[in-house]
């Protein structure tokens, strides 16, 4: 059977037993439109929708004059809504209590279920899959941006395969209990974050200080430049040769910025390996990683730091992190002055105790990342084989 046939799903809970019908999108839902009267003295918040199913955002308050002839319309709760401007970049959302009382223009069409034939949560999981995505593209023709705009009687002809409204029902609580581990998730990484943020501030400006083991006091901090407390190295001999890459490949090739893995390579000659971990520089923006693993690079400005004797490489890269250094030029900057700047220099002991600490630190936020990353795989999967 071609998958353009098929009427039950890869993976279903195993009470529901019944094919999937294909219904048009103009045969489930109806547009809800309330214009708003607008006075001009009167104060109105308009909403907006981010790309990828992000949700919706508030902004700020506007003067009724000030929306000049623009139609707007009020936004009603527990509404399937879609910025028609980027509908192909999966630009929808469910409303909630939080916008009650906010309006939208006529590019943020609402839609409810009819005669409770559909369910809002479902429809939300759906287009956000590659199926769904796939629809909003072909309702959205023209070129890119805002050229490829919604077209909503298109979009009604649309179809798609529904299961009974209790078994969407089932999908949708299922799909959103992984959601909202993620939401969870993701809190939590952003408040260790957060965290650690806080305590560096503490630890750099010293109200936070360290003790020996023995519980005395650590000498008091010195200062000294970058220059003497690392090496650099270029990456001439470590530079990838093929941009080829692949995840069945071994070797990350890296860049200082945030990218920092810009794929994987097969080559095994010239891998940085040796004096790990160092910290990469990107000569021309003075973005900075902290690596500890073999790699390749991708650009000759780049510098490598290495951490000279008696000197903590991971230290050494937080108090990099309070820097602030703003680039004026297109130049080259670790030579000609950013090697220069003087950081806090305690001693050897008291830089091991900050580093360990803010690498316990680091290895909470790195798992919450590989958690995020394997929640947000295992909802790709089911996506993929729950629908059709």
């Amino acid at each position: 059977m071609a998958p353009s046939d098929k009427k039950i799903p890869n993976l279903r809970f195993p009470e529901f037993l019944d094919e999937w019908k294909e219904k048009r999108i103009n045969e489930i839902v109806t547009r809800y439109v309330n214009p708003v009267d607008v006075e001009e003295d009167k104060d109105y918040r308009e909403i907006g929708i981010r790309s990828y199913g992000k949700g919706i955002f508030h902004k700020e308050k506007i003067r009724g004059k000030e929306l000049g002839n623009k139609r707007v319309f009020w936004v009603k709760e527990n509404a399937f809504i879609v910025n028609i401007v980027f509908a192909w970049e999966q630009a929808i959302a469910k409303t909630t209590d939080a916008e009650i009382g906010f309006i939208a223009s006529h590019r943020f069409p609402m839609y409810f279920p009819q005669d409770n034939k559909s369910s809002v949560d479902y429809l939300l999981h759906f287009f956000l899959t590659s199926k769904g995505k796939k629809i909003l593209e072909l309702a959205s023709p023209g070129g890119a941006g805002r050229n490829k705009t919604l077209g909503q009687v298109e979009f009604g002809k649309s179809k798609i395969k529904l299961p009974s409204l209790s078994e969407q029902e089932k999908i949708a609580t299922f799909l959103s209990a992984i959601d909202e581990r993620l939401k969870l998730l993701r809190e939590k990484k952003n408040q260790i974050e957060k965290y650690k943020r806080g305590i560096m501030q503490q630890i750099f400006s010293q109200e936070l200080r360290f003790t020996s083991f023995d519980g005395s006091t650590y000498p008091d901090w010195k200062y000294a430049p970058l220059c003497e407390l690392l090496d650099y190295e270029q990456p001439t001999n470590y530079l990838v040769n093929s941009t080829d890459y692949s995840e069945e490949y071994d070797i990350p090739v890296l860049t200082a910025g945030k990218t920092f893995i810009l794929g994987y390579t097969n080559e095994t000659h010239g891998v940085y390996q040796d004096n790990l971990p160092v910290i990469i520089f990107d000569d021309f923006t003075t973005a900075t990683q902290f690596v500890d693993f073999p790699f390749k690079a991708k650009s000759s400005a780049m510098k490598i730091l290495k951490a000279k004797e008696g000197n903590n490489i991971k230290y050494i890269y937080e108090a990099m992190q309070q820097i602030e250094f703003v680039v004026g030029n297109h130049g080259r900057h670790w030579i000609s002055s950013f090697s220069n700047i003087e950081i806090p220099n305690p001693c050897d002991d008291e830089q091991s105790k900050i580093a360990d600490f803010l690498s316990a630190i680091d290895r909470k936020i790195l798992l919450c990342s590989e958690q995020i990353t394997q929640n947000e795989q295992y909802k790709e999967g089911l996506l993929q084989r729950i629908f059709i």
